[in-house]
């Protein structure tokens, strides 16, 4: 970045950044012992934070006191920062307890006296994209401890550090706490789903095809020949784009309103039931408004709008199976539309699922409303991001 005569006029230094932070190294208890693993210590990987969410809560896989005290891995501390620093680079999260993690990350801190932890935070995620443009390495980017002396920034005082992180943190602990709401609304809406449609299933209930709920579209790239079909307005969902969210409401691609007329047999409806069914399979998403998907994606269009969420959630509970039918020995996972339209499911009376409909659609419609919120707000955060650390916006 660029150091202006104003700035050190308020107080900024020039510096790099590997001058005002610790760097703490991860590693792997050996997984062949058994007495290293599930204990009550959790135990970070880059899957356990790289869902964009400041706070990391809880991780897949823990290990014990002997597996800490026999590895290289260390254990960091609530509010010590993580990123990831090898394959997928640049993924970072806040620690909400200890943890202890593995070498393709790195733990950060603050030094006292010179750095603010918040703001270390912020600063780092200002610069994610530099960092990713200097990594190096053969079959996976990394980042090493010597990529943070390569990053120039501008260092304002330690008062005014707090004041900037006390800005962007109170953003992101309004999504935080929208982000906690909705995963509550959907475990009540899913208890509900399982306690009708699970505990007090009756017998008597009919099978049938997953067809049969609606009409099953798998979706398709248009021509990437033709430029002038991409870069539009209408979201173009891939699997990356499902991951985190009830609703999707943004898309890494998007499609013209020509791209889309190419295809328009592959329009789907707003809130139809996306599933990813090649590669990764078992992701559930709606989508927020009408929208295409590519052919890794099938979608369940449902017959009837009180379906919906009962759809959703059915879906959801099907992960395993999915993933168990798309496993046929092959190097890619596949789940073709005809088989997942073939799937056999139970059939409730309408009235049970109509039910449900009426209970459910509550707790849905406060997390599209909640969504809606957290996309406000992170663009609001974003958009603040680069001018307070710039200095382009003064706190004092």
């Amino acid at each position: 970045m660029t150091f202006s005569s104003s700035l050190a006029k308020r107080g900024w230094r020039e510096c790099k950044l590997g001058e005002i932070i610790e760097i703490i190294g991860g590693g792997t208890p050996k997984t062949h012992i058994l007495d290293y693993w599930g204990g009550n210590i959790p135990w970070l990987s880059v899957a356990d934070f790289n869902s964009g969410n400041k706070y990391v809560y809880k991780t897949e896989k823990t290990i014990t006191q002997k597996g800490l005290e026999s590895s290289s891995t260390k254990l960091l501390n609530e509010g010590d920062i993580i990123i990831s620093a090898r394959g997928t680079v640049g993924a970072l999260a806040v620690l909400k307890k200890q943890m202890a993690f593995n070498q393709s990350c790195y733990g950060i801190r603050g030094i006292s006296g010179v750095s603010n932890q918040e703001y270390v935070y912020y600063l780092i995620k200002d610069s994610i994209n530099n960092l990713q443009q200097i990594a190096h390495g053969g079959v996976f980017d990394t980042i090493t401890r010597e990529t943070f002396d390569h990053i120039a920034i501008a260092l304002p005082s330690l008062p005014e550090q707090r004041a900037i992180a006390g800005v962007l943190s109170s953003l992101d602990d309004k999504i935080d706490l929208l982000h906690r709401q909705n995963k509550t609304l959907e475990g009540i809406a899913e208890s509900l789903w399982r306690k009708m449609f699970v505990e007090d299933a009756a017998p008597k209930w009919k099978k049938g095809k997953l067809g049969e709920f609606g009409q099953i579209v798998c979706g398709k790239t248009p021509s990437k020949k033709n430029s002038a079909y991409f870069g539009g307005r209408v979201p173009f969902i891939k699997i990356p784009d499902m991951h985190g969210n009830i609703f999707i409401f943004e898309t890494e691609d998007s499609l013209t309103e020509e791209g889309e007329k190419s295809q328009k047999n592959k329009t789907i409806p707003a809130r139809s039931i996306c599933v990813s069914c090649i590669a990764t399979v078992g992701l559930v998403g709606m989508n927020a408004i009408d929208s295409q998907t590519n052919q890794q994606i099938n979608t369940i269009i449902p017959n009837k709008d009180y379906q919906r969420y009962y759809l959703f959630l059915l879906m959801r509970n099907m992960t395993d199976d999915l993933y168990a039918r798309a496993s046929g020995g092959t190097a890619t996972d596949n789940l073709n539309t005809g088989d997942f339209s073939r799937i056999e499911v139970s059939l409730p009376p309408g009235s049970s699922i109509k039910n449900f409909d009426g209970a459910a659609k509550d707790y849905f419609g406060k997390i599209y409303a909640n969504q809606l919120q957290i996309r406000t707000l992170s663009h609001l955060r974003d958009t603040l991001l680069p001018k307070l650390m710039n200095g382009e916006v003064s706190m004092f």
